[in-house]
């Protein structure tokens, strides 16, 4: 792939953010960003004395967890996170496919080593799936077993009324959140002022669970429970749930105002409501059944309720739209087939809508709710893939600084151990839950079956190319073939797609055997996807003269852009004496149908697998942005 660079301007602002002032970027970061974290407190302490791990809170007990919790913060998400991989960013963007395209850059094209990072990172992406699907009900039910705290009447509403908000947040999708998101700002900020007003007015109480922010109760508490201690992590790893979000969302920010809310206001805020949390349980051990409502007054129990209902449903919507996100950047590195994806925004081009992805989560999340019911069960299916990915992203963090950081790689390796030995330990304690019930293998499940579908699509590609190649017509002997007896000419332009540079398209072999005609001019159309989020405007577009009114043209984007084939073509008129007239111009392309075949490139089911993913591929008219009556399909059948 190619390694080219957006402009400095391109590469020094958030895309979308470039006209908000800091102030304005750290309220929009708080409303977007730290939604799935800052929810955390909804259920965490109370899912760290969970039956299953046969802990009571008694001090010594919540002052060991609280000072796992506040050192995992610290570790995992201010350290590891917000200092250290914030850092490897692939031209302001971050997240697991970005640090992926970022490190296969550093690398041989086509080395052992790129094909294992690409490995990795796909295996990384999937996992997210698999999150992503747990993080609304865990954070919607969290927030309204509130009810049963207000009254234990009201515990049946729970899931009715979370299946409500589940829907209605699900069905608004395709309006986007332009409009909606103006809010998640000062909601959020309302909601982490809120936590830390409670937790203040608890620990004024009980000001002796301060000393568990010393790493000595996090030590004493392993020494006292042994390799029992390590299992509980499956717990306080819920308290660093969302820290991958902050490195994914930080093309949409920017670095800065991501660092400034998190050390300004969110952390401080989660620090303040585990220990003021913490302080009720040695007040009160009772109020281990839900000590974040139990640490309310009764007055504010329900304000709280609906403060915190709001809350998740912001935390819920960052997950939706950041699989938009993920999924778009999947598509564009040959990952996943062409799905349907429609603009919300005129000004923003990462608001986006993917109507397939959005009832599939749906329909996940519903099934999630209604089988789990409660957030304790939930909890016990969280984690596994939270661990995975940042312990792939650790992984990656090495490869990164070993080959790109000559002056940082001394400390940063280091400090990779440090993070890997976290990792593991967190993913060993997550990984225990798989013996001990059904509900772990659910993420886990997804994200293999979104992995297989990921690599048997991207492998497909590849013996698909194989096979046209194989059968094609090699352009520079068709040339000279077809000037010898040139065939009718009809006005305007044509355009043929093609992803091989140096094969005639079967779109275009078709049009002469069927049609016998060529147009007065004929493009032969590749779109390539950098491993870059933006392709540089310079060199979007390159058109190459070949002879007789036939002209390649090579269009480049980004894999954070939306293709818009047309719009790009308009730059033509700049570069050569070709006039491009949208209205004057056909698109071909071919529509292959798959055949599995025995005994060939992959086993037969993953054959079958790619031919159905091929069928139900969105059409290249809205994929490319081309208009549907300019586009012609032809029809071929390949055999794979």
């Amino acid at each position: 792939m190619s390694d080219k660079h957006p402009s400095p301007a391109r590469a020094a602002q958030p895309h979308g953010h470039a006209q908000l002032g800091l102030a304005a970027l750290v309220v929009a970061a708080v409303g977007v960003v730290f939604g799935d974290i800052g929810t955390s407190p909804l259920y965490t302490i109370k899912e760290m004395f969970n039956p299953h791990f046969g802990l009571t809170p008694d001090p010594a007990t919540v002052k060991g967890l609280l000072s796992l919790g506040f050192w995992s913060l610290i570790l995992v998400v201010t350290l590891k996170y917000v200092l250290v991989i914030m850092r490897a960013d692939n031209d302001g963007e971050g997240g697991i496919m970005a640090l992926t395209a970022l490190v296969q850059r550093s690398l041989k094209q086509g080395s052992r080593l790129s094909y294992v990072v690409g490995i990795l990172g796909i295996f990384g992406a999937s996992l997210f799936f698999g999150d992503g699907m747990i993080t609304p009900p865990i954070t919607v039910l969290g927030a309204v077993e509130g009810l049963a705290v207000i009254s234990p009447r009201l515990a049946d509403w729970v899931v009715p009324i979370s299946l409500v908000i589940l829907f209605g947040l699900f069905a608004s999708q395709r309006f986007g959140t332009a409009k909606v998101g103006r809010v998640f700002g000062p909601v959020m900020v309302t909601w982490f002022v809120v936590l830390a007003a409670l937790g203040i007015y608890n620990i004024i109480d009980n000001p002796i669970v301060l000393r568990a922010l010393s790493p000595m109760w996090a030590i004493g508490f392993f020494a006292e429970h042994g390799w029992h201690a390590i299992l509980v992590l499956g717990a306080v790893v819920l308290t660093v749930t969302g820290g991958e979000a902050l490195y994914a969302d930080m093309g949409h920010f920017g670095k800065k105002p991501i660092r400034w809310g998190w050390f300004g206001f969110v952390l401080p805020a989660l620090v303040l409501n585990y220990f003021g949390q913490g302080a009720v349980l040695l007040d009160d051990p009772r109020a281990v059944a839900n000590p974040f409502y139990m640490s309310a007054p009764d007055w504010a129990q329900l304000p709280l309720l609906v403060l915190a209902t709001t809350a998740a449903a912001i935390a819920s919507q960052a997950v939706i739209t950041g699989a938009f996100s993920v999924t778009r950047q999947a598509i564009q590195l040959g990952y996943l087939p062409r799905l349907q994806i429609r603009h919300t925004s005129r000004d923003t081009i990462g608001q986006i809508y993917v109507p397939s992805i959005n009832w599939m989560l749906f329909a996940a999340v519903i099934v999630l709710v209604l089988a789990f019911r409660t957030s304790s069960n939930l909890a016990t299916a969280y984690g596994l893939s939270v661990t995975g990915t940042m312990l792939i992203d650790t992984l990656l963090l090495a490869v990164v600084a070993y080959t790109r950081w000559p002056d940082a790689r001394k400390w940063v390796l280091p400090l990779c151990a440090l993070f890997l030995v976290i990792d593991l330990a967190f993913l060993v304690a997550n990984g225990e839950k798989l013996l001990t019930g059904i509900g772990a293998w659910v993420p886990l499940f997804i994200g293999v079956v979104a992995f297989a579908m990921m690599r048997t699509w991207r492998r497909g590609r590849e013996l698909l190319h194989q096979e046209i190649s194989k059968e094609g017509i090699q352009l520079e002997t068709f040339l000279p073939g077809l000037m010898l007896s040139p065939p009718v000419r009809v006005p305007g332009t044509a355009v043929f797609l093609t992803a091989d540079k140096g094969v005639v398209p079967h779109a275009l072999l078709h049009n002469l055997k069927h049609n016998k005609v060529l147009h007065a001019h004929n493009m032969l159309l590749t779109v390539d996807t950098l491993n870059v989020p933006y392709a540089p405007k310079g060199e979007r577009l390159k058109i190459t003269s070949i002879g007789d009114d036939f002209y390649r043209v090579l269009i480049k984007f980004g894999f954070m852009e939306t293709p818009d084939v047309p719009q790009a073509l308009m730059q033509s008129c700049d570069q050569c004496d070709l006039a491009f007239d949208p209205m004057d111009t056909t698109y071909f392309a071919s529509r292959e149908t798959i055949v599995a075949g025995h005994h060939r490139g992959m086993p037969v089911w993953r054959d079958k697998l790619f031919a159905l993913m091929h069928r139900n591929a969105a059409p290249a008219t809205g994929f490319f942005r081309i208009p549907g009556n300019r586009l012609v399909e032809l029809g071929a059948q390949v055999e794979i």
